[in-house]
């Protein structure tokens, strides 16, 4: 917005001031050919419809717009419904942020077995292997191991570096290749994300579920999973529950113990010798970036079940087998437990299939989860995506109602008329059926947020038209010419600034509308470019809304100064009069 700002008030500046400096200094009187003489004194004394050419044309429609108000206006809110009416039926939905083909992906390995490091990197590699045959990856980049607690699940993760964009097939058909090749591997499950291009990170669909219990939760976690899969066009779903398995718990009797003499502590860092070993030390060897642990742990044959219930511990008295005062006792494995406001939380993530809209299963997801039957005291909202695009929205929407106050208040004290500012102000109404018509012929989304920056700031731009026209209007009637006439003549002497405007501002965007960049090293025009693809929603909903709105500005506008004058001054459909 500061960029703008600047940008205008230099603007200002050059039209005020640079500009007539520089007309008169290297100006020239041109000579006026006939037809440019009686266009000039139709549209100044004569009457505009005699004007010829597009002019007289336009005085002709104004004409019959002038004495039809009524009929104008409700042609007008018929489009803008009917815009409404055929985004909503052929339209793309809406969307968060403008898809870019990305230049990486992600592929995640996962596996409920406990795996040791070994294991899961002979798996880890297998997926590389096969990735590395796939036609469009340039290069991989493997990590085998967790690095994620939140999420046990995952063995391994990959990174793919995919060729450039208009030598190979699309990311998307890409990613469906690899589920597929890589479901053959037993025992894993793959996974594959795209590069994420907008604020939000990880799966577009992420949804908290908040239960009183640890049976609640798994209970809703289900029912939520089935719910999912009757919708459909979810994939790679996860949750965060935590892994199912066994733990062995060892309860300490202290009095026992106490008995024995045996130290508690000194207990706890026996049975670590025998699990992950005690910490000692640490160094940094010259070949890695960090620190590097020193454990002590017993050897590997010696680390067993078996050889912790034989342990033993010094005391007073001696070795005494641990087996004395501890109990071995298995348990449910409990993993990590997530909590939010002292309940239980578990986060359930998707992707969602190739040509649905995060929106809309959502949207769907919603609607099966109000009538769902989940167990009492479950709660569950949504979060990543569909919280940042609320968020957006409420953000954008506050910020349009802010600008759209502040020109209203500046429009009233210019005209001193509520009504003629309501009349300017209309063009950013029927400009957003021209934002949606835009999006259908280019077959594009709706995007809350490039989509948004683009209606607020077509609204500022779409108000100059009817500003002029007003203008001038206002200055005829105080020469004391008839409503009739001043709107007629309005409309023929500023026919051409609002359309060139218009059309200039328009052809400007069309290179971002239709994708299109030139690429000056390689002498090249590229069309549909990564690049491109950023604003194609954002120039789609300019462009298209400043036709639209200019077209009903030159139209529209003429027949509701009509509705603001007294039904007297109006002229009759059978007794038009003509200008003087």
């Amino acid at each position: 917005p500061i960029t703008v700002i600047l940008t205008l008030s230099a603007s200002l500046a050059m039209a005020l001031v640079f500009i007539p400096v520089l007309g008169g200094v290297i100006g020239r009187a041109q000579p006026q050919s006939a037809a440019a003489k009686r266009l000039l004194h139709e549209s100044e004394a004569g009457d505009p419809r005699r004007a010829g050419g597009w002019t007289g044309r336009y005085a002709q429609v104004v004409q019959w717009a002038v004495v039809r108000p009524w009929a104008v206006l409700g042609f007008a809110l018929a489009l803008l419904i009917g815009s409404f009416a055929s985004y909503a039926e052929y339209g793309r939905g809406v969307i968060f942020f403008p898809e870019v083909e990305p230049d990486f992906m992600q592929v995640t390995v996962r596996a409920r077995d406990n795996f040791s490091i070994h294991e899961q990197d002979t798996l880890v590699r297998e997926v590389e292997r096969r990735l590395m045959r796939f036609e469009g990856v340039d290069s991989v980049y493997a990590r085998t191991g967790n690095s994620q607690r939140q999420n046990e699940e995952i063995i391994g993760t990959l990174q793919l570096e995919l060729a450039p964009w208009d030598t190979r097939r699309t990311a998307e058909r890409i990613g469906a290749d690899i589920r597929a090749e890589m479901g053959q591997i037993p025992g894993i499950e793959v996974q594959v994300q795209a590069q994420q291009q907008g604020p939000t990170q990880g799966k577009p669909v992420q949804l908290e579920l908040r239960a009183p219990g640890a049976e609640t939760q798994a209970q809703a976690v289900e029912t939520v999973l089935a719910e999912m899969e009757r919708v459909g066009g979810f994939t790679d779903i996860t949750d965060t529950r935590p892994l199912p398995g066994v733990e062995w718990s060892l309860r300490v009797d202290r009095s026992q113990a106490a008995r024995f003499g045996a130290d508690v502590t000194l207990l706890g860092q026996a049975v670590q010798l025998l699990t992950r070993g005690i910490t000692v030390a640490d160094y940094r060897p010259d070949y890695a970036d960090g620190s590097v642990d020193i454990r002590v742990r017993f050897p590997s044959e010696s680390r067993s079940l078996e050889e912790l219930r034989s342990l033993r511990v010094p005391t007073a008295q001696g070795l005494v087998p641990i087996g004395n005062f501890v109990a071995f006792e298995p348990v449910p494995r409990t993993g990590t437990i997530n909590r939010i406001d002292q309940r239980r939380v578990v986060t359930i993530a998707a992707d969602v299939a190739p040509g649905l809209l995060v929106n809309d299963q959502i949207a769907a997801l919603r609607g099966a989860l109000e009538e769902a039957d989940l167990p009492d005291g479950v709660s569950w909202s949504f979060a990543g995506e569909a919280e940042e695009q609320q968020a957006a929205a409420q953000f954008l929407s506050v910020a349009f109602a802010v600008a759209v106050a502040l020109m209203f208040t500046v429009l009233v004290l210019q005209f001193n008329s509520f009504f003629q500012a309501l009349v300017v102000m209309s063009a950013i109404v029927f400009s957003v059926a021209g934002v949606l018509l835009g999006l259908l012929v280019t077959g594009r989304p709706f995007g809350v947020v490039m989509g948004g920056i683009g209606v607020i700031a077509l609204a500022g731009i779409v108000v100059n038209n009817n500003i002029v026209l007003i203008d001038t209007y206002n200055a005829l009637r105080r020469e004391g010419q008839t409503p009739f006439e001043a709107a007629m003549r309005a409309g023929a002497q500023r026919l051409r600034p609002v359309v060139l405007t218009s059309v200039t501002t328009a052809l400007g965007l069309m290179p971002m509308v239709i994708g299109v960049s030139i690429d000056f090293f390689r002498r090249e025009i590229v069309y549909g470019a990564p690049s491109t693809q950023w604003w194609t929603e954002l120039s789609s909903s300019i462009a298209g809304g400043l036709i639209v709105a200019t077209v009903l500005t030159l139209v529209v506008t003429p027949a509701l100064l009509m509705l603001g004058e007294k039904r007297a001054d109006r002229p009759a459909r059978s007794a038009v009069p003509a200008p003087a």
